[in-house]
């Protein structure tokens, strides 16, 4: 498995045995992709799947979805909370990084 992996150029991201909190930010994102998109469907292929999950992530997770670490506001709403350019720049780049380590390719 990790050599199919590595010869693919992906890095496998697994917590230790018994410690799911290693990871907790990834399992979470990928509770919510499951039960929010994939759940039920039914793809026509493999780039169906990758288009139209790329486009939750940006479309919904993104831009729409309440999230608890902003204190249940979208990530639009949040940002317009922000007083400073800085930090809007910081919270772009996040989203930028976020959505870089979600990428569907992975």
């Amino acid at each position: 498995y990790s050599d199919i992996l590595h010869g693919h150029g992906i890095q496998p991201s697994m917590s230790r045995v018994g410690n799911p909190y290693d990871n907790a930010r990834a399992e979470s994102f990928m509770k919510t992709l499951k039960q929010e998109e994939v759940a039920g469907l039914a793809y026509r292929d493999a780039p169906d799947a990758r288009r139209r999950i790329a486009s939750f992530i940006e479309d919904v997770y993104n831009r729409q979805r309440l999230h608890s670490a902003l204190d249940y506001l979208t990530p639009e709403e949040y940002e317009k909370t922000l007083s400073t350019p800085s930090e809007n720049a910081a919270l772009e780049l996040t989203s930028r990084e976020l959505s870089r380590n979600f990428s569907v390719s992975q």
